[in-house]
């Protein structure tokens, strides 16, 4: 495994992260105890999860996957072994069964206070906002909408108080932001330089992938500049950048036949994109989801690459994508396809 830190800390977290969205839904206990236990043994300190989780969100399955983590943790005794993120969701459709007050005072302590009960600990590592509450660009959206109806007020001086608050508690260690966008982003780094007794954002998770490489406009130059980390999410996009979807008969029990409305990688351009993806992997002797997260392990904004598997024969595969490394004619290779059919899947 190799490893990076969690940027202004010397949090030494791999490179690659266990996702864990689909536990309590597509996996059942066992079987997610089974992703922690090898994930573990070959390196993968880095768990990340979600109040939301399992996805799709279900009323019954609120917060499921926390607690079969938190299970996991009282029966290994292994929490010492794992640096742990989770996020507080957001409002709107996705979290309208959680809470519709917005990241407030009382729900982001809410929040934290659940999700330290369901996971089995007295703190959390990292602790991030799933989405933003403004209306903005995210979740497939590829442009703002600057004719859209927005009640939002300002108010990230008082979440970043709370999250202050909650780090001299003790019960979170650090923070970062997800689903953001550079204005986001920078407002709430900015927010932390004026007033120095606000924690600062250290991270940023991002959907990043062969398919969707927005990140890099705008985004990327704040990473580096400034120094917060991308945790990359969807690298695989929903499993389409391992070919499986190319046939005609879709596989059974895949993310996107089970769940069709997750099609934001299966526009006709994304598929166009695909193949081409898969031809070149085929070229050069690479297993094609290797290829697809070799590249997103390689680029220098990335802090960590999440990965999130259904299967123990996917999940091997993608966390030996680590040992991959891709040649100069691989990577032009795949600016050339990028340039033919730039972000087909925001």
């Amino acid at each position: 495994m190799k490893y990076t830190r969690i940027p202004h800390t010397d949090i030494r977290i791999s490179k690659i992260c266990l996702g864990t969205m689909t536990w309590g839904r597509q996996n059942d206990e066992d079987e997610a105890h089974e992703q922690m236990d090898y994930a573990l043994d070959q390196g993968v300190n880095f768990f990340d999860t979600a109040e939301m989780y399992p996805v799709p969100p279900k009323k019954e399955l609120y917060a499921v996957t926390e607690e079969l983590i938190g299970n996991w943790f009282k029966k290994t005794g292994n929490r010492d072994k794992v640096v742990l993120a989770t996020k507080i969701a957001g409002p709107g459709y996705a979290a309208k069964e959680i809470r519709d007050t917005g990241f407030s005072r009382d729900s982001i302590i809410g929040a934290v206070e659940g999700s330290l009960k369901r996971l089995q600990t007295d703190h959390i590592d990292l602790y991030q906002l799933h989405w933003p509450e403004r209306n903005t660009n995210f979740f497939g959206q590829r442009g703002f909408n600057a004719h859209a109806i927005d009640g939002w007020e300002d108010n990230i001086h008082q979440v970043l108080e709370t999250l202050r608050d909650l780090k001299a508690e003790g019960k979170i260690r650090h923070v970062g932001i997800s689903n953001e966008t550079p204005w986001g982003t920078m407002r709430y780094l900015e927010e932390s330089k004026v007033h120095q007794s606000l924690p600062r954002m250290l991270t940023i998770q991002n959907p990043y992938s062969l398919l969707n490489r927005l990140f890099e406009v705008g985004l990327s130059e704040i990473s580096m500049r400034e120094q917060i980390g991308l945790l990359a999410y969807s690298p695989m996009a929903f499993g389409v950048l391992s070919g499986k979807y190319l046939g005609d008969v879709p596989p059974r029990k895949a993310r996107v036949t089970l769940f069709p409305q997750y099609d934001r990688y299966s526009s006709p351009s994304a598929v166009e994109a695909t193949k081409k993806y898969a031809e070149l992997a085929k070229e050069h002797n690479l297993n094609m989801a290797q290829m697809a997260l070799a590249f997103v392990n390689s680029r220098p904004f990335v802090t960590s690459n999440i990965i999130g598997a259904t299967t123990m024969e996917q999940l091997k595969e993608n966390i030996e994508s680590i040992e991959v490394n891709l040649s100069d004619e691989v990577l032009k290779g795949i600016d050339e396809i990028h340039n033919s059919i730039p972000n087909p899947s925001p």
